[in-house]
């Protein structure tokens, strides 16, 4: 059975999350019709290294969403200070509860509930509370994965993996960190397309899943 989402919510809670974690099956999702809306948290402009302004992650966020093929319109920045969106649960479920009501989606992406940073934790937890009669696939981001249970697979082609790689490029003021290499995210998609038999792909936990309309395929 071939399931074919109509309207994606992806939800990230710095700028380059999502894209480690999904933006090869981002990339494909636009690429078959989907209509994608991406919600990034923080700009973490606390944390932006010296020698950059302040708002670059702005910048980069808007030309790696881009590249994927996200519609302008379809960018959400918030402004949550990084390593504090613990604090700020509830305004955080109440933009989350605005995004839900404004598009019927039939998938969410999102952090693992296994990630151990506690700013993912966060989006974690309160996306399965806003979205909990929604799919929900949580992506994978091996470095703060303590645990990881691989059970969905995006099968991806090399070029859902090049724009990836492309996308993760316009991260400039971040080029510094081993997973944004092209190496790490060609290596990673290799290993998940070994697991299921495919040249590439992204695995995801299966947070919640909702069969509607099944059909005979």
């Amino acid at each position: 059975m071939h399931t074919k989402f109509k309207n994606v919510l992806v939800l990230s809670p710095h700028t380059d999350d999502a894209e480690l974690g999904a933006g090869g099956f981002i990339n494909r999702l636009i690429k078959t019709g989907a209509n994608v809306i991406y919600a990034a948290f923080s700009t973490a402009e606390e944390s932006v290294p010296e020698g950059h302004p302040k708002n670059i992650l702005t910048t980069e966020v808007k030309a790696a969403t881009e590249r994927l093929g996200i519609k302008k319109e379809n960018l959400v920045l918030y402004k949550y200070g990084v390593r504090r969106l613990n604090y700020n649960r509830q305004d955080i479920l109440e933009d989350l509860i605005k995004l839900r009501n404004r598009c019927a989606f039939d998938l969410v992406l999102m952090p693992s509930k296994n990630d151990i940073h506690q700013d993912h934790q966060t989006i974690a937890s309160e996306g399965l509370r806003a979205f909990k009669k929604t799919t929900i696939l949580g992506y994978e981001l091996v470095w703060n994965n303590l645990s990881f249970n691989t059970t969905a697979f995006a099968v991806l082609t090399k070029e859902d993996v090049q724009q990836k790689v492309d996308a993760l490029a316009c991260y400039e003021s971040q080029n510094y960190r081993d997973y944004m290499s092209k190496d790490f995210i060609y290596s990673l998609a290799k290993t998940r397309g070994v697991q299921i038999g495919a040249p590439y792909a992204e695995a995801f936990e299966v947070v919640r899943f909702v069969m509607e309309n099944v059909e005979n395929q």
